[in-house]
């Protein structure tokens, strides 16, 4: 039961940055913002392993899992970026929500060696959830002007899911996520540099790009680690379909304003889904 509660704790990081950055990030480009964040999540899960371990070394895993880091840490963040800036955000961040149905999906097919149409039509049915909160008060229109925004949205979805799962199949000997996100923090470095040059950002920006960094990247990292490497699978990817509507709750809370009915509407469709999708899976596992 706690790897849920790590799943819970990695949610409601992601679900904070609204709240927390406001339309900090804005000021920032893609690349000043993958640096600026991952420098930061880079050293916070180092301070992490010097406080927790008390160790300076970092454990650097294999060729193949170094891969994987790069793949669904550096790529995903850098895609979702690009993607945002290339679609509307309601339509491109429902599209990059997709990771969600995509872990269910694929977990399933590896716990049962098939895919179960009962715990895939109730992923559709958190995903329509997540759908509603993301849209709320917003007129949805899928342009075709901005394919390149919406192909990106999807391709984030399928590369998190895949990287999510391979966490949990993932052979190492200990945790990976501060040697991912060096990964990250360098390679980003790197795409700064070669698009410099890059003005000074003001406090308001690298304080949000800062609190990116440590809490909805390095402190969620961690979590969600320990979540889909010791929980089930298929049931934090349920679970995941709460970060929108707990991020609307966040900025309602903090910044005073009315959640629409809408997102309670959309909320609780997730939260059926979230346990019509346990029951299924402990069905089919006895089944097994």
């Amino acid at each position: 039961m706690k790897y849920y509660f790590y799943a819970l704790g990695a949610i409601l990081c992601w679900a904070s940055l609204p709240a927390a950055t406001g339309s900090g990030l804005k000021a920032l480009f893609t690349e000043e913002l993958m640096f600026y964040s991952f420098a930061s999540a880079a050293a916070f899960l180092y301070v992490q392993d010097l406080v927790t371990l008390r160790t300076a070394k970092i454990y650097f895993p294999g060729p193949k899992a170094s891969l994987m880091g790069v793949w669904g840490i550096f790529l995903y963040h850098y895609i979702y970026y690009l993607a945002l800036n290339n679609a509307p955000l309601a339509e491109g961040a429902i599209l990059a929500t997709t990771w969600s149905f995509w872990i269910v999906v694929f977990s399933s097919l590896l716990l049962f060696r098939k895919l179960k149409l009962s715990i895939v039509i109730t992923a559709l049915v958190g995903l329509f959830g997540a759908g509603l909160v993301i849209s709320a008060g917003k007129e949805l229109s899928f342009d075709t002007g901005y394919m390149k925004g919406y192909l990106l949205a999807l391709l984030c979805g399928l590369i998190w899911s895949s990287f999510s799962v391979g966490l949990a199949h993932m052979k190492v000997k200990k945790e990976p996520m501060t040697a991912f996100t060096l990964y990250a923090a360098l390679l980003s470095a790197v795409l700064f540099v070669l698009t410099m040059p890059h003005a000074m950002p003001s406090l308001a920006a690298l304080g949000s790009a800062v609190y990116l960094g440590c809490v909805p990247l390095g402190l969620s990292f961690f979590l969600w680690n320990r979540a889909m490497t010791h929980g089930n699978v298929v049931v934090i990817g349920f679970l995941s379909y709460l970060t929108p509507p707990l991020a609307v709750l966040l900025v309602a809370v903090i910044h005073h304003q009315v959640v629409s009915g809408r997102v309670l509407l959309g909320m609780g469709v997730i939260l059926v889904a979230s346990l019509l999708g346990r029951i299924l899976v402990k069905i089919e596992e006895k089944k097994a």
